[in-house]
């Protein structure tokens, strides 16, 4: 048996439903709900660790300590965190050789090649646009102590 669209919205949980019509009657996730679990991924990508990350491993596989010196300011604890998070996430995988000592090595997973054009993008524009910000900061910054 079918059941209605209006069926399936009140069946799902609130923070699952997008405002917007749902494409072919699925219920699409709400990122504008505090609950929508596209948040999570939303909350990572935001994170400037992350953006520098994935681009840094767009070129292919890099060991650690390669990653910690490419990525000025980029403390060890935080590129733990990070790479432990986007490994958790699907979007880097880790590779473990057996040497003495151990070598380790991140690379860019399939999923996480998807997005690194979409960083990479957002990485572009800042350094683009760094400028026109700045005057803008100045700006705002001088009419506010006026």
């Amino acid at each position: 048996m079918l059941r209605s669209e209006s069926a399936v919205k009140k069946a799902l949980p609130r923070h699952l439903v997008s405002p917007a019509k749902p494409r072919g009657g699925d219920p699409t996730p709400n990122p504008y709900d505090s609950k929508c679990p596209t948040r999570v991924v939303l909350d990572r990508i935001a994170d400037k660790w992350t953006v520098l990350v994935l681009v840094s491993l767009r070129e292919g596989p890099l060991r650690f300590n390669r990653l910690r010196r490419e990525i000025d300011g980029l403390t060890q604890k935080m590129l733990s965190q990070t790479l432990k998070a986007l490994e958790r996430d699907g979007l880097v995988a880790r590779k473990v050789t057996p040497t003495v000592p151990i070598s380790v090595e991140y690379s860019l997973t399939p999923l996480g090649a998807t997005l690194v054009s979409t960083v990479d993008e957002l990485q572009r524009w800042a350094r683009d646009h760094i400028d026109a910000v700045v005057q803008a900061q100045r700006r705002y910054d001088s009419a506010a102590g006026a």
